[in-house]
């Protein structure tokens, strides 16, 4: 079933909501006109969004259903389609306002969402949402809904496309980078979902918003977009594509491990977690310094010597660099296509010339290797320091090149070194976003990731009109989107990302580090195209003489602000309830439906 959608972009003006309402009429109706049956709106797009406080936008809030609703209404039954208005809302029973997106279809108000993860304004008026997290089931397909900033957390849209979404909803007031965001990318691509996403444009109260808006594919492809500018962006959705969690011959959501996933209900910093790690004496994060830390892509053969020897080089060429930790791609010591019989013990004859080399360098090491423990054999990250052997990390999601030989691992492991907290994935893992996410909750503050990544995870931007305050870029740029980037600063760490480079087996490299904080510019990263080489940023995981955390790495304000209580569902094993082929249940839509 193929379905064509459109997402509005506007810029609304401030006190002027009859003449907001009156345009987005014209440019709904005209979406609909041509054969749009699901048209979605920018967040408060009937009303502006920069509210100096409740009392200032107490005017213009509304209930739902309303005037508004029913001035759409009379599009979506008109024209048999399905509309996403963007309003403030008040709620008569208790006088409190929301931030709403509400779907409007032909029999009336279908469902809404209200935003559960406030932005810095929000809390200046409205108070966060308390419907949760909701797919409701329409004639087109099952149609969720998120508001502008909910996306930054991985846990919104995973709870979506769990509970069967074909399609999210986003409606926004993205601002400071170009969009399409790589955020958004990132989240239909996790998923495999399409997004719509209707992003307001425009200045307003000295904010700068980024338009853009557009229709992103379940491969995380843009399909189509708007720069700048009052407009309508057109595109189709092929349920079959969303609906089919196979990437790569893959299974995204087959090969999830729910039984691990506990910490995603937790929020460790939620309490000051210099305080909160070291409760009882207990693990008190390391203090932290200014490091230089690098990543070396590699192309890895099945003879063990040479793989050793190339791996020596780097670590020199990383100790010349000031390195103090280089990682290596996933199966660097045995070969990208190791048998077998290559398979060895950990600690072993590998990890031991992997232990010289530390000494000899006083370098920290992190490299892949099969490991084979009492006829069982893991794909396997080894770490080693000038202390000698450190740890290891068995990957826990295998994919199907895994598959063949190794045995899942069941257990996240932290090490505590002079640059940090350190946690270990090794690359399919990150395609499941629950796996950084709970290295975070776990108080890391660098993830090192040995890869061998063959799907494509890096996409371009031409360059936006939209002007931008400096330092923001707004430039043609290769590597808009790069999902270790995103990985990193949805998780405020540093995430070093150590690529295997063979393009005869697909293996393209694209190694890179990255900081904390996606909005920073300049961005403190490092990215290697083609070929062999190594890669070194100045990292910093200090606190400054505070009994608070004083950097963005210990202090994890997009953890903090998480809203664990609504995500049951993501540890939800199959076959317990909430999953991706589970619709909306008939009593959870009539709860918010409203015939008008």
């Amino acid at each position: 079933m193929t379905v064509k959608v459109a997402a509005i972009q506007f810029e609304p003006i401030q006190f002027q909501k009859e003449r907001n309402i009156s345009l987005l009429y014209k440019l709904v109706e005209e979406a609909a006109e041509k054969g749009a049956k699901l048209i979605t709106t920018p967040e408060m797009a009937t009303t502006g969004y920069c509210w100096y406080d409740r009392n200032e936008i107490t005017p213009f809030v509304e209930t739902i259903p309303g005037d508004t609703t029913n001035t759409f209404f009379q599009i979506a039954k008109k024209h048999d389609c399905y509309i996403v208005i963007g309003m403030p809302e008040v709620d008569p029973e208790t006088n409190l306002f929301y931030n709403t997106a509400v779907l409007i279809g032909p029999e009336g108000i279908v469902g809404r969402h209200r935003k559960t993860h406030p932005y810095i304004s929000e809390p200046k008026w409205a108070v966060p949402g308390d419907l949760g997290h909701q797919v409701f089931e329409t004639s087109i397909g099952r149609v969720a809904l998120l508001i502008c900033m909910d996306i930054h957390y991985i846990e919104t849209a995973r709870l979506a496309a769990l509970n069967g979404a074909d399609v999210i909803c986003h409606i926004s007031n993205w601002l400071a980078e170009r969009t399409p965001a790589p955020y958004w990318i990132n989240r239909a691509f996790e998923n495999k979902c399409y997004l719509i996403v209707s992003n307001r444009w425009g200045l307003e109260r000295t904010v700068q918003f980024s338009g853009g808006s557009c229709i992103i594919n379940p491969d995380g492809s843009i399909q189509s977009v708007l720069d700048s500018g009052d407009g309508i962006v057109y595109g189709q959705l092929d349920l079959s594509k969303s609906r089919d969690k196979v990437l790569n011959g893959n299974s995204l959501f087959a090969d999830r491990r729910p039984d691990l996933y506990a910490e995603i209900m937790t929020n460790t910093y939620m309490w000051n977690p210099l305080d909160f790690f070291g409760l009882y004496g207990k693990a008190p994060l390391p203090p932290g310094k200014k490091s230089k830390i690098a990543v070396a892509q590699i192309t890895s053969t099945s003879n063990k010597e040479d793989n050793l020897r190339k791996i020596e080089e780097r670590i020199v060429e990383a100790k010349r660099d000031g390195a103090e930790l280089v990682v290596f791609p996933e199966l660097s010591i045995s070969g990208f296509n190791a048998e077998l019989s290559g398979a060895e013990t950990v600690p072993g004859h590998s990890t031991d010339r992997l232990v010289g080399l530390s000494l000899k360098y006083s370098m920290y090491v992190a490299a892949g290797i099969m490991e084979e423990e009492f006829g069982k054999y893991y794909n396997t990250a080894v770490l080693t320091g000038p202390e000698g052997y450190i740890g290891k990390y068995r990957k826990i999601h295998l994919n199907k090149a895994d598959k063949k030989w190794a045995s899942a691992g069941g257990k996240w492991t932290t090490f505590d070194l002079p640059i940090g907290r350190v946690g270990l994935l090794i690359g399919y893992d990150t395609m499941f976003p629950e796996s950084g996410r709970i290295l975070a909750l776990l108080g890391c503050d660098v993830i090192l990731c040995p890869s061998l990544m063959d799907i494509q995870f890096i996409q371009g931007h031409m360059g936006t009109n939209i002007e931008q305050n400096y330092p923001i870029p707004t430039g043609a740029d290769p590597f808009h989107w790069h999902l270790y980037r995103v990985r990193a600063g949805e998780n405020n760490v540093y995430l070093a990302f150590s690529n295997g480079y063979d393009p005869k087996y697909g293996f393209y490299g694209k190694s890179g580090i990255f900081g904390p904080d996606t909005f920073y510019f300049p961005r403190n990263e490092v990215i290697i195209t083609d070929d062999e080489g190594i890669g070194t940023i100045f990292i910093s995981t200090e606190n400054l003489d505070s009994q608070y955390p004083t950097n963005v790495v210990r202090r994890k304000d997009l953890v903090l602000m998480r809203q664990p209580h609504y995500y049951k569902d993501i540890i939800r094993k199959q076959g317990q309830g909430s999953l991706e082929t589970e619709s909306f249940s008939n009593s959870q839509k009539e709860e918010f439906k409203t015939i008008i």
